[in-house]
């Protein structure tokens, strides 16, 4: 039987280090400068938000990775028998591939938002719909904009 041999770990000195990470991060903004990044399955609608908004590209992702860790971690309960913990693990899926649905098509599924799915969805109305008599038809909880309220609500400030 053949011995494996295993090449030393090469030894750098602090300098070599800092030298070696400089090399790579001028490396890395030469490709992004000749190459930048095309996110060719990432809906256009997503791409144009902005940073700051809730809902942009960079905060959905961080919070597929975290619900699929998440999910990751009610798999081993699940197969330690702890109760609930399939159902955890079926919900972190399921909102997380709802949110990659959300980056690949632009239209969000789910009834909750945020990295652990802890805001509400909330409803605007668009377009009036009219009783026979002419009254509007309204539903509790959702925003009218005639109104500039959310109907059934009980508090007297306008949003």
């Amino acid at each position: 039987m053949a011995v494996k041999k295993f090449r030393k770990k090469r030894v750098m000195t602090e300098e070599q280090k800092q030298a070696a990470a400089e090399r790579l991060r001028v490396a890395r903004e030469k490709r992004m400068k000749e190459n930048p990044p095309q996110y060719k399955n990432i809906a256009p609608k997503v791409l144009a938000l902005s940073d700051e908004d809730e809902l942009c590209m960079n905060n959905v992702r961080k919070w597929i990775k975290t619900q699929r860790e998440l999910a990751s971690r009610y798999k081993r309960e699940a197969k330690q028998g702890i109760k609930d913990a399939e159902a955890k693990q079926i919900r972190c899926e399921n909102y997380a591939r709802n949110m990659q649905n959300y980056l690949e098509n632009g239209t969000w599924l789910d009834m909750y938002w945020g990295e652990f799915g802890q805001n509400k969805i909330g409803y605007v109305c668009k377009h009036m719909a009219y009783d026979a008599n002419g009254e509007p038809k309204r539903q509790h909880g959702v925003f009218y904009p005639d109104i500039n309220k959310i109907w059934g609500v009980d508090t007297n400030t306008d949003l």
